[in-house]
């Protein structure tokens, strides 16, 4: 088909100076087609400027509600001070913080007694982490800090305290002297290499981590191992439990008449229980379970022995009274005298 004989129902590029539509408008449109997608870009307009708005509105409530929660992130940090080692063993707890702490860092931080994290009066503009440690080896700083800002181009940018190591106490150094090893298994991150490292603000991760996970609530993470054992339900007694050979069942008490405790063992060969009442004195027994009575001197005497005192070895098995007994090798039926 020529250029000369084309469709009409090909679409025309429309041209119009007046429209705010700011879609390609290299692309052939029709008419019908132009005016809706004008009228959609209208539309976006106005539920963009309805979100622009829920973000300023969000904004002040999120200002307000941070003044209101200060005191009380006051209050708490007060309170943690009469736990000993509650932010270590919280960083410890937790699977971000402790994948980047090493053993030293682990010695360094006992001796930090508060953590603070703070917004600023324009969220939007950043925030700061601060770390308060006692008298320690390590470093002679009180108070370190790490933050979080928009620089004067509006990118993120950060900052973070100078640690004043003691001699010979650079943890950092120590880090990387072992950072080829550790890099084979991760990055070689560690606790203070994080701190000390502003090269990339946008993806610090750790510092996400702690304004939006462990600040919150780290109160969850100090009882992590407690919570776990309350909610999988393991517990020492359960492991001990799990110990015992399956194949001895100890009875209740009341299923022996004689008050002795009694124990049913499983016969792995034969699939029966054996019901063993030891009252005194030693018993041998075979391999069959069956009773076996040494020949004395004396066989009739062991047999009125037998009789005068019936209970001094009983064995019942297959629940039966009749067991037979071996007397100097031979078999005689346990009903008879």
């Amino acid at each position: 088909m020529s250029a000369d004989t084309a469709s009409p129902a090909k679409r025309a590029k429309v041209s119009n100076p007046d429209s705010s539509f700011e879609g390609d408008q290299s692309q052939d449109f029709d008419s019908a087609t132009q005016k809706a997608l004008e009228d959609i870009d209208a539309c976006q307009n106005e539920i963009d400027a309805l979100n622009e708005k829920a973000s300023e509105e969000i904004l002040k409530v999120e200002q307000k509600y941070n003044k209101l929660r200060k005191p009380h992130y006051e209050k708490r940090n007060d309170m943690i001070k009469n736990i000993s080692n509650f932010w270590i063993t919280a960083f410890m707890n937790h699977p971000q913080i402790s994948a980047i702490l090493d053993d030293e860092e682990e010695e360094c931080l006992h001796y930090l007694t508060t953590v603070n994290v703070e917004e600023f009066d324009d969220i939007k503009s950043g925030y700061r982490i601060g770390f308060t440690f006692s008298k320690n080896p390590y470093f002679s700083n009180d108070i370190i800090s790490k933050e979080f800002h928009l620089a004067n181009t509006g990118d993120p940018e950060s900052n973070a305290t100078e640690i004043k190591w003691k001699d010979g106490m650079d943890l950092t150094k120590r880090a990387q002297q072992q950072a080829n090893r550790k890099r084979r298994h991760g990055n070689g991150r560690t606790f203070f290499t994080w701190f000390n490292d502003v090269s990339d603000p946008s993806a610090d991760d750790i510092a996400e981590v702690i304004k939006d996970d462990m600040w919150p609530n780290p109160l969850q993470y100090y009882l992590a191992p407690e919570s776990f054992v309350d909610e999988n339900g393991v517990s020492d007694e359960d492991d001990d439990e799990e110990d015992l050979d399956d194949s001895v069942v100890v009875l209740d008490e009341d299923d022996d008449e004689d008050g002795e405790e009694v124990y049913e063992v499983e016969d792995e060969e034969e699939e029966e229980f054996e019901t063993v009442d030891f009252v005194g004195g030693e018993e041998d027994d075979d391999d069959d379970g069956v009773e076996v009575i040494e020949d004395g001197d004396d066989d009739e005497e062991a047999a009125d022995e037998g009789e005068e005192e019936p209970t001094k070895a009983k064995t019942a098995v297959n629940g039966s009274s009749e067991a037979p007994v071996v007397v100097n090798g031979s078999k005689e039926g346990g009903g008879g005298e």
